[in-house]
């Protein structure tokens, strides 16, 4: 905890992603703010290979630009039945600048052109909506000191499936298309204290204390 201070920087303009990680680190007795309330910070070339890549080049560039220590998380969706696809490209599936609906579009597009048998309905799936695929978001975060080196990386995940139809108004990005078995709700079911509990975001997050 001590490499982070009173105040830590998430290196991400996501409100969605805000609204997540405040109640984590206030819950930690400190303060967030985000790119939303830096002014002049360019845009960052996510360009790595894996999440954890994206996740560095992130909290590396905005320390450097700040001065002041950062964390940074990656995050997307991996489908088993499109091969871990959109993976790395979850936030621009549908191209750069989409939004969650046409992402959920297309994904939904990709696994109706997929071909196979869908798999079985699992425990409490119920109302005409069918399983598409197994699938799991994973998140990994980096936290880098000042001068832009990493301190700590950790890396969170959570299993599910897709359904064939949105289901819940909370949470962002394909969150009301994945269905968490165990819970018998979509991610946009969930309040933010349960996603948290069970989110990728939230495993990381309690990963990364355990390594400050």
């Amino acid at each position: 905890m001590s490499r982070l201070g009173a105040e830590v920087v998430i290196a991400t303009r996501n409100a969605g992603k805000v609204k997540e990680f405040a109640p984590i680190f206030e819950a930690k007795g400190m303060a967030v703010k985000s790119l939303l309330d830096v002014a002049g910070i360019p845009d960052i070339a996510e360009d790595g290979a894996t999440f954890a890549e994206n996740a560095l080049i992130k909290a590396s560039f905005t320390a450097r630009y700040l001065g002041v220590p950062v964390v940074a998380d990656d995050s997307g969706l991996c489908v088993d039945r499109l091969g871990g696809a959109p993976g790395v490209y979850s936030a621009r599936y549908a191209g750069e600048g989409a939004g969650d609906e046409a992402n959920n579009r297309k994904l939904l597009a990709e696994l109706a052109a997929a071909g196979g048998s869908p798999p079985a309905a699992p425990h409490g799936l119920a109302g005409g909506i069918q399983p598409l695929s197994t699938a799991r978001f994973v998140c990994s975060i980096a936290l880098v000191d000042a001068s832009g080196e990493l301190a700590a990386q950790s890396e969170g995940v959570c299993e599910g499936w897709i359904l064939s139809a949105p289901r819940g108004a909370g949470g962002f990005g394909y969150d009301p298309l994945f269905y968490v078995p165990e819970l018998g709700r979509t991610m946009a079911e969930l309040t933010v204290a349960e996603k948290n509990r069970i989110s990728h975001r939230g495993k990381a997050i309690e990963q990364l204390w355990k390594l400050i």
